[in-house]
């Protein structure tokens, strides 16, 4: 499940998704056409480009399936007892 693109900081506009109870984060864009990766269905810890079929490792953003040839950036989440804090 996506929980939805979050503003830009640093210059990358991030998502984030919880799989299986887990919570990821990477760049929103796909690297292939722009696609916007928030949109994409989740499987296996992995997220599908909703406009080509590329698909990431939601963990660590490498690309597992073309037609992208590179990954995107994760980034590290961190649960506390108030908040969801994601690396910067």
């Amino acid at each position: 499940m996506s929980v939805g693109p979050h503003p830009s900081a640093g210059g990358v506009r991030r998502t984030g998704f919880n799989s299986g109870g887990r919570l990821y984060a990477i760049e929103n864009i796909c690297p292939h056409r722009g696609g916007p990766l928030g949109e994409g269905k989740i499987e296996d810890d992995e997220v599908i480009c909703p406009w080509h079929g590329s698909r990431f490792n939601l963990k660590t953003g490498a690309v597992l399936e073309p037609p992208a040839r590179q990954g995107v950036k994760s980034f590290a989440v961190q649960v506390t007892a108030d908040d969801v804090e994601v690396e910067i």
